[in-house]
């Protein structure tokens, strides 16, 4: 089953072309890594998707529910109205480089506050499974420390934890490891390592070659704001087709 389609996306700032005629699917289960150089795309794909950013063009669907579709040729895409797209967000959870816990907030309430004010469920049911997901992340014992106590990698853990609290069908990270030490990296990898090894849907963007070879059924590389090569791991990383490909991959190869 297609959890999410992204058909045909365009995507400007301005007049710089950012996203060109994009198209990306996942499937329940899949994990998808998406790779390229710094400003080839992938964020503002993931931030459309998210979004955060409005498409220009093209559509996207959740669970077969349009969230936006252009209807007319060389039309603008037309959004669903914000009731039916809050509805929409339910279905997916984003993790973020810089983690965006709230400060004043303790752990368990960073957690917990959208779930509970968001999709208005059950206070204690609600701690209940923060406190199971904390502790899955070892880092029940940091349930009432605020942000500024924890490491990099305990705050991004954390980041985690708050997103798979609104128990979303697919997980959207966005380069998750890129504002940490190579240890703290490590740290957060096993989690999505092991997130992925329980099948949860994930959409990765990430610099971690090695990591997205090892984790991903299905490799995306972007360059330009086109898709220019997708596939299994072991024929993006071990057999890629297209130069630009090989290029980007050589400067990763050791």
């Amino acid at each position: 089953m297609k959890l999410l389609e992204m058909s045909n996306i365009q995507k400007s700032f301005g007049d710089l072309q950012v996203l060109k005629d994009i198209n990306l699917f996942v499937e329940e289960g899949e994990v998808v890594s998406i790779i390229g150089p710094s400003g080839s795309g992938k964020s503002t794909l993931l931030r459309c998707a998210t979004f955060l950013e409005t498409i220009d063009a093209g559509s996207i669907a959740y669970v077969g529910q349009h969230a936006a579709e252009t209807k007319a040729a060389g039309g603008q895409a037309e959004y669903v109205p914000a009731g039916e797209l809050k509805k929409l967000r339910n279905h997916f959870g984003l993790v973020f480089q810089n983690f965006n816990l709230f400060p004043h907030f303790s752990v368990l309430r960073n957690v917990i506050d959208a779930p509970v004010n968001v999709q208005k469920r059950e206070r204690k049911e609600v701690e209940a499974e923060a406190m199971e997901l904390l502790g899955k992340m070892g880092l029940a014992d940091k349930a009432k420390s605020y942000p500024y106590q924890l490491s990099g990698g305990q705050q991004q853990r954390v980041s985690i934890v708050r997103a798979l609290a609104m128990n979303p069908k697919i997980l959207f990270f966005d380069e998750p490891t890129s504002a940490l030490d190579p240890e703290l990296t490590q740290e957060v990898l096993k989690v999505i390592r092991a997130l992925a090894e329980e099948k949860m849907t994930m959409v990765i963007v990430t610099h971690e070659m090695a990591f997205a070879n090892a984790v991903s059924d299905r490799v995306i590389f972007m360059d330009g704001g086109v898709v220019v090569e997708e596939g299994p791991p072991s024929e993006v990383f071990g057999n890629p087709q297209q130069a630009r490909t090989k290029q980007f991959l050589e400067k990763y190869s050791d």
